[in-house]
């Protein structure tokens, strides 16, 4: 039948990202006693955002904890964490989990509100940021850029919204705050492909908006944050745009 020959070949992609190739008993990683599923997670992630694990693909609990060498129940804590960050989607009860789909469509969406609420946040912000919050954004800067030196991509994005929060936070509008931190979890998923590439390629471009943005906001400049937050998303967005279009 065609449904069980796809859903087999869907089966073997799943175990070639996780063990690798070879089709023998032991994993490609070493799955230790402790924190067992924050190893599968990372590995399922990986797997997801690297492109091995295609989406639509069944993350079924008992498959994956064979393939992986564990019992099931780090594998459900695992793709529970999945579901929770947008890079799997439950199809319906009893179904389980699939890997998430990441269309142009959908991030198009998100640009576009983000753009809206971003560049007025940044404007709102950077008129009233405290010389104490400038020290925050650069202290936050600082540690992106580490991040980005050491290849760390969840710690620079991590960072990145440390930086912008400060400044947005500084408009004194906490509901337009809480609007963006929902895209932001929404948008991350997108965001780690993109920034995973930008530090794969040692591209740094992903990575200089920030500092003069963090100039603006030390001189009070609400049309410098503002042009430089809506070049930054487009930037970005153009970026992820030319990753998922399909060669």
């Amino acid at each position: 039948m065609p449904g069980k020959k796809a859903d087999a070949a869907q089966q073997q992609e799943i175990k070639k990202a996780l063990v690798g190739p070879q089709s023998g008993s032991s994993p490609a990683f070493s799955i230790t006693p402790t924190l067992v599923a924050d190893q599968v997670y990372e590995a399922l992630r990986t797997a997801i955002l690297t492109g091995e694990l295609a989406g639509g693909s069944p993350l079924r609990v008992r498959d994956v904890a064979e393939m992986v060498g564990t019992s099931v129940m780090p594998v459900r804590e695992a793709i529970r964490r999945l579901e929770e960050t947008g890079l799997a989607t439950r199809v319906a009860a009893h179904r389980g989990a699939v890997v998430r789909e990441f269309t142009v469509g959908e991030l198009i969406h998100i640009y576009e509100v983000r753009a809206t609420l971003e560049i007025e946040a940044a404007r709102r912000g950077a008129a009233n940021v405290s010389d104490a919050d400038v020290d925050r954004m650069e202290a936050a800067c600082a540690r992106m850029q580490k991040a980005v030196k050491e290849r760390r991509v969840w710690d620079a994005l991590d960072d990145d919204e440390d930086l912008l929060r400060t400044l947005y936070t500084a408009g004194g509008n906490p509901v337009l705050m809480d609007v963006i931190e929902n895209l932001w979890l929404q948008c991350r998923p997108y965001k780690v492909i993109g920034a995973t590439e930008a530090i794969e390629h040692d591209d740094d471009s992903l990575w200089t908006p920030q500092p003069a943005i963090l100039e603006a906001a030390r001189a009070r400049d609400a049309k410098a944050a503002t042009k430089l937050t809506k070049e930054s998303l487009t930037s970005a967005r153009q970026r992820l745009e030319k990753r998922l279009v399909p060669r």
